[in-house]
Formats: C-alpha cells, sequence, structure tokens
C-alpha cells in the first residue's frame, strides 16, 4: 500500500514552523523598527522579541539588512493588504468614511515603522534602493484606490492631483500624530477635506 514516508511527513510541519519562525521575526522587525527606530532594532532585539534565538534569527535573516529588507517588503505588502481590505464592497459613495479610513492607515504602527525605513533608508544604502521601490509601488496603489473609493474620474482636469493633494495631506497628519495625539484636530480637517473632495470630484 502506497503512503507517504516519514521524511515527507516531517518536512511539512518543518517547513510550516520555518514560515512561522519568519513570520514572527518579521512582525518583531517591524514592531521594533516602530517602537524603538532604526538604531534600537538590532537582529538580537528582534530575536528577543520574536521568542528566537539569535542563531535561528541569522538562519533565516543572515544580516541585519537581510532582516530589515525583509520587512520593508512586508511592511509594503500589509499596508497593501490593509488598504485592499477597507472597503470590500465598495464605499457606496461615502466620501468621509473613505477619507478617515485612508488618514487613518497613516497614523497606525505600519505607517510608523515603515516612517523609521524611511529615516534609515536615507543612511543605509543597502536599503535605500528598496525602500524606494517598494514606496513607489505602495504609493501606486493607494493612489489607485484612493481614486477607485472616492469616485474620482481621473479623465477630468485636476482630479488626479485633487487625489494626490489629500494622500499628500493624509501623510503629513500621519507624521504631526507621532509626536502628539492628533484626534481632535484630525477629525476637523477630515471633515473638511471630505467636503472639498466633494465638491472637486462631483
Amino acid at each position: 500500500m502506497g503512503g507517504v514516508s516519514t521524511a515527507e511527513r516531517d518536512r511539512v510541519p518543518k517547513q510550516d514552523r520555518s514560515r512561522a519562525t519568519r513570520q514572527r521575526l518579521l512582525q518583531a522587525a517591524v514592531a521594533c523598527l516602530a517602537e524603538h527606530g532604526w538604531a534600537g532594532s538590532t537582529v538580537s532585539v528582534v530575536a528577543e522579541r520574536a521568542g528566537v534565538s539569535r542563531g535561528a534569527a541569522q538562519h533565516h535573516f543572515p544580516t541585519r539588512e537581510d532582516l530589515f529588507t525583509a520587512a520593508v517588503e512586508y511592511v509594503a505588502e500589509e499596508r497593501s493588504t490593509a488598504l485592499r481590505a477597507l472597503f470590500p464592497q465598495g464605499a457606496a459613495g461615502d466620501r468621509r468614511a473613505v477619507v478617515l479610513a485612508l488618514v487613518d492607515l497613516y497614523t497606525g504602527p505600519l505607517f510608523r515603522a515603515a516612517l523609521h525605513l524611511w529615516v534609515a533608508a536615507s543612511d543605509e544604502d543597502q536599503l535605500r534602493v528598496r525602500v524606494t521601490e517598494l514606496e513607489a509601488r505602495v504609493g501606486r496603489e493607494t493612489h489607485r484606490i484612493a481614486v477607485e473609493l472616492l469616485g474620482a474620474d481621473e479623465s477630468r482636469p485636476g482630479a488626479r492631483e485633487t487625489v494626490q493633494g489629500f494622500l499628500d495631506m493624509a501623510r503629513g497628519l500621519g507624521l504631526a500624530n507621532l509626536l502628539t495625539d492628533d484626534t481632535a484636530r484630525r477629525e476637523r480637517v477630515v471633515t473638511q477635506w471630505a467636503a472639498l473632495l466633494d465638491e472637486a470630484l462631483r
């Protein structure tokens, strides 16, 4: 009677464990960046946070640059996933809800981690190319999704720039939120921007 060999049976759980360890390391790397910045995010700190040995971390990511380059990719994918999940059935014309949801993306831990990666990339040659490439990709996807959710007709003059200006403003609100809790002011700005977008994209 045919069957699966012991080696084959063992391989799948081992692959699953390896994948799970890698995922924990990437999540820990993002969390460390968000909390401690580049200077405080070493392989040892990330490994400890992930609950794995430094040796296990280095098995997956031999150098610090390898780890954080992979973290860049992970952050980009997570941000894209978060964007796509905002309104799975569409926004049904509720521009204020769209504006609020997109602004919220720029005030969460993924944006905070991305910001630390940008700062690190400005001084780390090995990270700069990767971060620039991935941010361009996330930026294009963010813009595409914003256009779709806001119901913007980009064939009309100024519509593309209006959406881009809104996204630049949302990023600025995310930066302001790093230093102080900007919730009250942000709510007023969101209301005003929703009204402006209603007028501009009508």
